[in-house]
């Protein structure tokens, strides 16, 4: 995934991915990448994160590629989201911003999409979901956090502890943006361990061999490409996901209409990994009875794995993934339903 986008003050080049892929769709704040290869079923849209780091983690080297997985497993109408970093004139850019922005790519593909929302992509997708059920035909779910309350993580921990005002604080000193490099020095996110990164691409290359140094270098250079973060954006998932739970709650409002998950009826797969510390199992699954859809029609993994070995790693991307794409491809139980 090449992009002439610089996070802001970054002086290096987004990483490119493994896949070639075609952009037949880009936005100030977001292209859309095709590596569709074939024309059965229906177009799968994968929502990575609007978060830190760049859209190539679906795509980050061979062995270690969700694209490629699901591309091997039979999906052949693949595209991903790929935001943007935000510059200055899109500081005051929210949630709604960026759904209405997801709206427009789901219309751009044909008005009907498989939605695949990774980590803070996928509360948001699971918005998108609630929000226009008619445009979403089966929504999956991996390491996305839901409801807060339900088990705490590092990440929801630390969020809980550090005062509103220190979040304010980031984004003043970002002059209205949320910069990527001072998030991952307040996180401690800009200094991977080779351990930590050899369990979360699951390898079988021992830490210190010539193939892990390679793998390692190429991990390395996408988790130093950051991105920077509209401030209204930053701030109402702190405030509104983190410190008030308003998605698990029913009190999110996202373009005008209060999301209330128990309307929610379409099939439903959700994927966890046991030690992931940015996003505890619970707080996924707690969709499975948050939602209106019949049981029948949930599916829970819990995988052995942290929270980016659910993306890049070797274990998942061979055993867990290929079973999520055959489930997609089903069709679902009856018309409608879930």
């Amino acid at each position: 995934m090449l992009s002439g986008d610089v996070g802001a003050d970054s002086a290096s080049q987004e990483p490119e991915g493994a896949t070639p892929g075609t952009i037949t769709l880009e936005l100030n704040s977001v292209r859309l990448r095709d590596f569709t290869s074939g024309a059965n079923g229906t177009p799968v849209l994968l929502c990575t994160p609007l978060a830190l780091h760049g859209a190539v983690l679906v795509d980050l080297v061979a062995g270690h590629s969700l694209v490629a997985a699901l591309r091997s497993a039979g999906i052949d109408r693949l595209l991903a989201v790929e935001w943007r970093s935000a510059s200055a004139d899109m500081q005051f850019r929210g949630i709604d911003d960026y759904l209405a922005d997801l709206n427009v790519l789901v219309d751009h593909v044909d008005g009907l999409v498989d939605l695949v929302g990774l980590c803070q992509g996928g509360w948001l997708s699971l918005l998108y979901a609630a929000r226009f059920p008619d445009k979403v035909r089966k929504l999956v779910l991996a390491g996305a956090p839901v409801d807060i309350a339900a088990e705490q993580s590092g990440l929801s921990a630390m969020a809980d502890a550090t005062p509103l005002a220190v979040f304010q604080g980031l984004v003043r000193m970002g002059g209205g943006r949320a910069i990527g490099r001072h998030i991952s020095r307040l996180w401690g996110a800009d200094r991977p361990d080779a351990h930590e990164t050899h369990r979360s691409r699951q390898t079988l290359a021992p830490v210190g061999s010539p193939e892990f140094a390679r793998l390692e270098a190429t991990f390395n250079n996408w988790n130093s490409w950051t991105l920077d973060l509209a401030g209204g954006y930053y701030l109402e998932v702190v405030e509104k996901l983190y410190k008030r739970n308003e998605l698990a709650t029913g009190e999110f409002v996202a373009l005008g209409q209060k999301i209330d998950l128990s309307h929610l009826r379409l099939p439903i797969f959700l994927l966890a990994g046991n030690v992931d510390a940015v996003v505890a199992p619970q707080q996924l699954f707690a969709l499975a009875r948050l939602a209106g859809t019949p049981s029948e029609s949930i599916h829970c993994e819990l995988a052995p794995s942290d929270h980016l070995g659910l993306f890049i790693g070797r274990l998942v991307l061979e055993e867990y993934w290929p079973r999520i794409a055959r489930w997609i491809k089903q069709e679902p139980l009856s018309p409608g339903s879930a």
